[in-house]
């Protein structure tokens, strides 16, 4: 329930190649900035190079007080509002919402994802259509300093990474002032209660709630 054919439909990505090489999704993020440096002089006159290592398409809307660090690419339809801080090996797609005061770093954004306000989403892959509620965030190095493990009941998974935020699949949204931990994967189609505090794999169609509980969701 935490591979990347579990989690994303790859059409909705420029990363599409690169993620078909690999089964997890963690395993992609020590390569972001060389996939973006290797995919960006090849996108095209859609594209504007603003400067090295900067890919904005022409249809993609930058506010002046925006920050985009190298290496990024913009895709078309985004827009990347005031104070947004892109410190760089950021891939972010089609139709995007990178917010006021959002920091992104090591990322993917799949096409329509919103990251609308006082977000940080760093060393993580964004689905589909996945929405960041006001203030949440992840968090992408534990307390104690030590590498990643995903937890998924009493399935333990070694990552081999210290740097690792969050898995959210396609159409996951997540609650305001949430806190995804150092190796969250959230599957397909699930929700986050606001003000949640979350680890572990969550599985695709539930609910995560306050004080942990996750529940299938009910078909209508």
């Amino acid at each position: 329930m935490y591979t990347i054919r579990d989690l994303y439909d790859l059409d909705h990505t420029l990363a599409r190649d690169y993620l078909s090489g690999f089964t997890y999704p963690w395993e992609a993020l020590k390569g972001i900035k060389e996939m973006i440096l290797a995919l960006g002089p090849t996108l095209g006159d859609d594209y504007e190079q603003r400067e090295p290592g900067v890919w904005v398409h022409k249809t993609a809307k930058v506010f002046p007080s925006a920050y985009l660090g190298a290496p990024c690419i913009i895709g078309p339809e985004t827009e990347v509002r005031h104070c947004a801080f892109i410190r760089g090996s950021a891939l972010v797609g089609a139709n995007c919402v990178v917010g006021n005061s959002v920091e992104l770093k090591n990322v993917i954004l799949f096409d329509n994802v919103q990251t609308p306000h006082y977000n940080y989403v760093g060393d993580s892959i964004l689905g589909y259509k996945s929405h960041m509620g006001a203030g949440s965030i992840t968090s992408n190095v534990k307390s104690d300093k030590k590498l990643v493990v995903v937890h998924n009941g009493e399935e333990q998974m070694e990552t081999g990474i210290k740097k690792f935020g969050a898995m959210l699949g396609d159409w996951v949204e997540v609650g305001c002032n949430s806190v995804l931990n150092p190796g969250t994967v959230i599957g397909r189609h699930s929700n986050v209660y606001p003000t949640s505090c979350v680890r572990g794999v969550v599985p695709e169609n539930s609910i995560w709630k306050n004080n942990g509980t996750i529940v299938t969701k009910k078909e209508d």
